[in-house]
């Protein structure tokens, strides 16, 4: 009815219909105005131009020493017929055990242990906890800010030159770090650590790496320590860079594994400057992705990574605005 009314007051005259369409035109965008104001909402929005109306949930964190540090030295140079060099650096005395060809299931049911039966604080636990699933271990005394290399290796009569194909039953190392004296584990909230590493071998060259990082917490509860991606801007590594042997089969195998594949290295540079305004110190990580790109002038403008574009669902700060101060008074 509407429609034949509209098309015979054309036909009737068309300065008329025109004139009367604007008006309708204009007393609904004065309602609307009236309405919410002049921040109408929009479906799209370009969170770079403008401050996003929804703001990202910022994650409370709860800041705990870890008294546990661990790395490979010369990943390059390790293999399970060679053996592989780790450096643990402790701030207490602690005990660093290896065991060479541990049981999958076994670990991550020993770790659901943790939370549910008992508390996995030492070695003797979590091999009970394992029911001696492992082929092979090697035990070391660490003292305090002791830097000491570690060397472990498979004894020969093992006759271990690979793990086999993936998926594996095995992880070919675990290093697990756990606190010497009894009473410092009634000051820490950490008071283990479980790192399980890739060792390569013949018939998976990958490089050797750390795959999981699990930190055990005395209430019962363990978290796993992820990668955080800082901004640089320093070029990617070349291929040229990569260790010998290394090559994409070898990455898609460790995918369909369901271990972590080759994720981008952490650049080292001079100034990590927030990637937008380039002013600011970066100071936030956002989740799920990981990047720590944004400053504490920028986050609050952002829904989405700037680098990698995934929607963030939280973020929290590496420091707050006083320790930043701090830092940059030390500094002078």
């Amino acid at each position: 009815m509407a429609a034949v009314f509209l098309v015979t007051l054309y036909e009737y005259s068309p300065l008329f219909y025109i004139a009367l369409v604007s008006v309708c035109f204009l007393v609904t965008s004065a309602l609307v105005l009236g309405w919410f104001g002049l921040g109408v909402p929009v479906i799209l929005r370009n969170s770079e131009e403008t401050e996003s109306s929804t703001r990202v949930l910022k994650k409370r964190m709860r800041q705990v020493k870890n008294p546990f540090g661990l790395e490979i030295s010369n990943p390059a140079a390790a293999s399970v017929t060679r053996g592989v060099t780790l450096t643990p650096d402790c701030l207490e005395d602690c005990v660093l055990t290896c065991y060479w060809g541990c049981n999958v299931q076994k670990l991550h049911e020993a770790l659901q242990k943790h939370v549910y039966c008992f508390r996995i604080k030492t070695p003797q636990a979590l091999e009970d906890a394992l029911y001696n699933e492992y082929l092979y271990k090697q035990q070391y005394f660490i003292k305090k800010n002791d830097k000491a290399e570690k060397y472990c290796q498979l004894p020969e009569d093992a006759q271990v030159v690979d793990f086999g194909p993936v998926p594996r039953a095995r992880y070919p190392l675990v290093a697990l770090l756990t606190l010497a004296d009894e009473e410092d584990r009634e000051i820490y909230d950490i008071i283990a650590m479980v790192a399980v590493i890739h060792v390569p071998d013949e018939s998976y060259r990958l490089s050797c790496r750390i795959l999981y990082q699990y930190l055990l917490l005395a209430q019962g509860q363990y978290h796993d320590l992820k990668q955080l991606f800082m901004s640089a801007n320093s070029p990617a590594p070349s291929s040229s860079d990569t260790f010998p042997g290394e090559s994409s089969t070898d990455r898609g195998l460790l995918e369909k594994a369901g271990l972590p594949g080759d994720e981008p290295e952490l650049q080292e540079e001079n100034s990590r400057d927030c990637v937008v305004c380039q002013n600011g110190p970066v100071n936030w990580v956002l989740l799920p992705c990981r990047h720590t790109c944004l400053c504490d002038g920028c986050i609050k403008y952002f829904q989405q990574c700037p680098m990698c574009r995934q929607f963030v669902q939280e973020s929290f700060p590496l420091c707050s605005k006083k320790e930043q101060d701090e830092d940059e008074s030390t500094r002078v």
